[in-house]
Order: structure tokens, then C-alpha cells, then sequence
């Protein structure tokens, strides 16, 4: 990656722009060998069911992902209202010291995970007053992506296809606008269930990626954690590079013809 192509978030650079998650590991020494292989700088925490200290006694994930060597992102994860979502994340600052990057989710259904939309909304109002700088799980709608933005978000994240459907990237014409419109970072969250899907997201020009479920999920889960690095940045330059443009049949051959032996063309 060139060093001046950073991920900004709430004015911080970051050198990756693939964000993990902690959840469905095997243990807390599987999560660190997974993100050190990913890169990523952010990793994302659930709140709700991870233990940062709130639980005397159990193991720990920041002894294994200290906050000294990684931005840590609490997260909303099994919310399905607007309090539950604020109270979670109030909790979260206290356990990280006065920590103000979160992520929200606010759920809609416990089958499909999709976001509810209103109380997200609600909720990412009342957190941004508060202080918190809000990156949010959101649908794939502009219009709301754009409410998200003008109330304060630093980052819109809209899902590519169910929170661990491994579907991959479905809604690309949504994604499209909602980058096309934003000036706040967009990341992909939830739906990648492999690199190339990941590729995919970068090429449309996403900002980043999240991804929990396609790692830990994995056979293997260091190897696909290595894999997405790749595809990200491969992504990520494919795009900077910016593709040819698509056509039904090619007019222009790969070589010219002029100057070629025996050639009629001047």
C-alpha cells in the first residue's frame, strides 16, 4: 500500500482497511493469531458477550488484543432497541477508559440480523450528542445512509448480504450510491464469505471492509485471514488503478496493426 493511501476514520489514519471481529473462535489465542495474519488495526468487540473486565475472574480478550496495539471497536451486537444499544455502549466507554469509537447495531430480526433502521437512527442521535464518534451497521438505502451522515456518523456501514450468509456482494447498485454520495468513509459490513467478495467491495470502491463470520468461519482460519489481507489490498489498488471499461465485443485490438510486415495501413 502507498503510504499516503490511508483509511481515515474520525481523523485517525490507519494503514489496513480490513476491520475483524473477536467472535466464534476457538479461544482468545486463535482471535490473535487470526488478526495478526489479517493486518487489521481496528478490531471489533461485542460487548454484549465478550468479556473486557466487566467479568472478574474469566479470561480477558484485551490481555490477548491489548488496546495498546490495536484500536479497539465495541460493538451493539445483539441489541434490538435504541436503549439497549446506547446503555451497551455507555458501558463500553467505562470498561476502555472514556473510549468514544463504537460501532452501533441496532437489530431487527433475530433470524436474518437485519438492521432496524428507526431505532438505529434513534439510537445513532442520541450517541453522536453524547460524544461518541458513531460508525454504524446500516440497510443498503442512500437515503438513510445520508441521514446517518448528516447526523453525525463517521462512518456508514451497510450490510452486502446477511450478517454471516457468506453471500457476498448483492446490492453492488446500492453500494455504488451510497459511495457516490458520501464523504465519510463507507465499509462493507456483513455477507463477504470469501477474498474475492472482498475484492469485489474494494473494486466498488469501499472504503474498507468488516468481516467476522467468513474468517472465523473458515477451515482454516489463519489462512483465510491471509487471504482477505490480499484481497483487500488487491481490491484496493485494482480500483486505484481503475479497469477498462466494460464492452460487448472489443473494438480495439491488443496490438495495433500499423507497422506490422506486410500490413496495407499507413
Amino acid at each position: 500500500m502507498h503510504s499516503s493511501d490511508t483509511l481515515v476514520i474520525a481523523g485517525k489514519a490507519y494503514r489496513s482497511r480490513l476491520l475483524v471481529g473477536t467472535g466464534k473462535y476457538q479461544d482468545f489465542q486463535q482471535t490473535r493469531e487470526a488478526i495478526d495474519a489479517s493486518g487489521a488495526e481496528i478490531v471489533t468487540v461485542a460487548i454484549r458477550r465478550t468479556n473486557l473486565g466487566q467479568n472478574p475472574g474469566e479470561p480477558n480478550l484485551l490481555d490477548s488484543v491489548p488496546p495498546e496495539e490495536f484500536t479497539i471497536l465495541p460493538n451493539t451486537a445483539g441489541c434490538y432497541t435504541a436503549d439497549e444499544a446506547v446503555r451497551t455502549l455507555r458501558l463500553a466507554r467505562e470498561l476502555l477508559d472514556g473510549h468514544s469509537l463504537v460501532k452501533l447495531e441496532v437489530l431487527g430480526d433475530p433470524q436474518t440480523l437485519f438492521p432496524n433502521m428507526p431505532e438505529t437512527l434513534a439510537a445513532a442521535r442520541t450517541l453522536v450528542q453524547e460524544g461518541f464518534e458513531v460508525m454504524v451497521y446500516c440497510a443498503d438505502d442512500p437515503i438513510q445512509c445520508r441521514m446517518l451522515e448528516d447526523i453525525g456518523c463517521v462512518a456508514i456501514m451497510p450490510l452486502a448480504s446477511l450478517i454471516g450468509s457468506g453471500m457476498g456482494i448483492l446490492n453492488p447498485w446500492n453500494l455504488r450510491l451510497i459511495i457516490d454520495q458520501s464523504k465519510v468513509p463507507v465499509l462493507v459490513d456483513a455477507g463477504v464469505g470469501t477474498a474475492s467478495d472482498a475484492a469485489i467491495a474494494m473494486e466498488l470502491g469501499c472504503d474498507g471492509v468488516l468481516m467476522n463470520t467468513a474468517i472465523a468461519g473458515a477451515r482454516d482460519p489463519i489462512l483465510m485471514a491471509r487471504a482477505m489481507k490480499n484481497a483487500v489490498q488487491a481490491g484496493r489498488d485494482a480500483y486505484l488503478a481503475g479497469r477498462i471499461p466494460r464492452k460487448f465485443y472489443s473494438a480495439d485490438p491488443s496490438s495495433p496493426p500499423e507497422g506490422l510486415i506486410g500490413s496495407t495501413q499507413s
